[in-house]
């Protein structure tokens, strides 16, 4: 049985809710000022803030998407973990100090800085807005995945009650709250993944003895989330009946059945040379109104998973086709430039006093989410050969591997996994909400508010927000996470990251090529996403040859898109200038 409510698990559960919000309350005392609310005063440690960049950057994506991706597609998923780690080079060479000195509250700061344009705040503010909304999308179909095995709640409860709180934590403490809720995340996170991959390793690879699984499972899900399986309803107790896990060893390269404990290269070893049993989905059908899909086992080879071309996405790198091949390229170009172009964490930079802090906490958090991304390659092939799989969500793949071992380690892997969904979440509201005080009230609508009214302003944005992420979580129930964060990065990196550079390197960057550049970023990323095939194959149920672009990630035509519209629409608006002139 996959599910079931655990008494163990809902009291740490709601022992570490308890203490975050708690948190919330204690330090909401010490944002009575717009700095403090926004910047948290510039005063958090160097050290402290580094960590927090961990917290703000392992959202669900990065711990329950790409454990969940590795342990159905082997290293694929790793992938990604490359691609997000690679995306800090960026950050601390180019952003961190630049970025400190420029700026104040928001990005929309550090663009405007030079110009002191009303336009620039508002296309950025626009940016800021957008991206933290779509990058919000796949924090809460996390955390609808989580309450499942956790409280025993349907999906949309537990998207309500993700934005419900995190929703509280921002309007009592903004970024002060936020910044020590990531802290405590980012290390309890990193040390859990630790002991899980440690335990990993102790366990060892293990042969199962009843062999290859025949039937394939018939699952559905009901309009309001409900799950039934074989035509009977997911039931929460024991007697009731359940999905049937999936994952395990069929044989092993040297005729073994039992390894015990191994090294880390060892681990890696034995899942290369292992058949393994997994699932997938083989038939998709509408019974009586509901979605039903058939999930049929599939016998893969570990030295086949220990290579790229596993994921339904990632094929095309094995195939002469160039168009599957572009799609990857784009994507890991997205996750390489967006990191220092995700608002939540630029903010993060002006939480420290000066930019030696900004570059030392930079490297902090590199060196933690670096350290994190290593783990989740043995959580990963841990969770693949541990026969605990949900073969319907693939999200659940590190709490169920946790489950395999103790209910207790269990409870605290799926409770840090949902705190890590609330501070990711809370990070992008405040980055949101300020964007929507600073940049839209008070800049382009030139509205004068002095600091308690700009905060009312941001709290009543971030409620909002709030609810429109919720009602975002519910329309893409069900996709992996880190596939809905690949998108997120792209329109970061579309938008943002390319105006900032330019004003950073370009002498002759004028603030039309800027606005030009962010808005352009913006909707074409937005429209080639919506237009593209696996937005035709999942959301719309269309097959997605008719899509509109070839392929499904937008960087690789946005980005250079945003930094050729700047380049031309600077050079036109200093013609137009010189012209006046004469």
């Amino acid at each position: 049985m996959v599910y079931e409510t655990s008494s163990i698990a809902i009291a740490v559960f709601l022992l570490m809710v308890a203490g975050t919000v708690g948190l919330s309350f204690y330090l909401g005392a010490r944002a009575r000022s717009s700095h403090g609310y926004f910047a948290a005063g510039g005063s958090i440690h160097w050290f402290v803030n580094g960590i927090a960049f961990a917290g703000d950057y392992l959202s669900a994506a990065s711990f329950l998407g790409i454990c969940g991706m590795i342990a159905f597609y082997g290293f694929d998923g790793f992938l990604y973990s490359i691609g997000y780690l690679a995306g800090w080079l960026v950050a601390l060479l180019v952003i961190a100090e630049p970025l400190k000195r420029l700026g104040k509250y928001t990005f929309a700061d550090a663009l405007a800085s030079k110009f002191q344009s009303d336009g620039i705040r508002t296309a950025a503010g626009f940016s800021t807005l957008i991206v933290s909304l779509v990058y919000l999308v796949p924090q809460m179909v996390g955390a609808g995945a989580l309450v499942k095995p956790l409280l025993g709640l349907a999906y949309w409860q537990g998207v309500a009650l993700v934005g419900s709180i995190v929703v509280v934590i921002v309007v009592t403490a903004g970024m002060v709250s936020t910044t020590y809720v990531q802290f405590l995340k980012g290390g309890l996170l990193v040390l859990f993944s630790l002991i899980l991959t440690v335990l990993v390793m102790m366990r060892g690879v293990e042969v199962h003895p009843e062999g290859a699984r025949s039937n394939p499972q018939r699952i559905t899900v009901d309009a309001d989330g409900a799950k039934y399986v074989d035509g009977v309803r997911l039931g929460l107790k024991e007697s009731e009946r359940n999905v049937a896990p999936v994952g395990r060893v069929l044989e092993m390269a040297d005729g073994s059945t039992k390894t015990g404990p191994l090294g880390p290269v060892g681990y890696l070893r034995a899942i290369s040379g292992s058949r393994i049993e997994l699932s997938s989905p083989a038939k998709k059908s509408i019974e009586d109104g509901r979605p039903v899909v058939e999930y049929a086992p599939r016998v893969v080879d570990g030295r086949a998973m220990m290579a790229p071309g596993n994921l339904p996405t990632f094929q095309g790198i094995r195939r002469a086709e160039v168009y599957p091949k572009l799609d990857f390229v784009s994507l890991m170009l997205a996750l390489f430039a967006g990191t220092a172009s995700l608002p939540h964490i630029l903010i993060r930079y002006y939480t420290v006093r000066d930019q030696a802090s900004a570059r030392k906490s930079t490297i902090v958090g590199i060196g933690a989410i670096g350290f994190f991304y290593l783990l989740t390659l043995y959580i990963g092939f841990g969770a693949m050969v541990s026969g605990a799989l949900d073969p319907s969500d693939s999200n659940m793949a590190a709490p169920l591997l946790a489950k395999s071992f103790s209910e207790l380690l269990f409870a605290a892997v799926s409770a840090i996994a949902f705190t890590t969904v609330l501070g990711t979440v809370s990070g992008l509201i405040v980055a949101a909400g300020g964007s929507v005080a600073h940049d839209f009230v008070a800049g382009m609508l030139r509205i004068q508010l002095n600091d308690s009214q700009m905060i009312r302003v941001a709290k009543i944005a971030s409620i909002i927000i709030g609810g429109l992420a919720i009602l975002a979580g519910l329309a893409f129930e069900g996709m992996n996470v880190s596939y809905l964060v690949g998108w997120a990065f792209a329109i970061a990196a579309s938008a943002n990251l390319p105006a900032l550079l330019m004003l950073l390197f370009w002498k002759g960057t004028t603030k039309q090529g800027i606005i030009a550049g962010v808005v352009v970023g913006t909707l074409a990323s937005l429209f080639w996403i919506a237009v593209c095939p696996e937005m035709f194959k999942t959301m719309y149920g269309l097959d997605p040859a008719r899509a509109w672009v070839p392929f499904s990630q937008p960087g690789l035509v946005t980005i250079p898109l945003s930094f050729a519209v700047i380049v031309g629409v600077s050079l036109a608006s200093v013609e137009k200038i010189e012209d006046r002139r004469e």
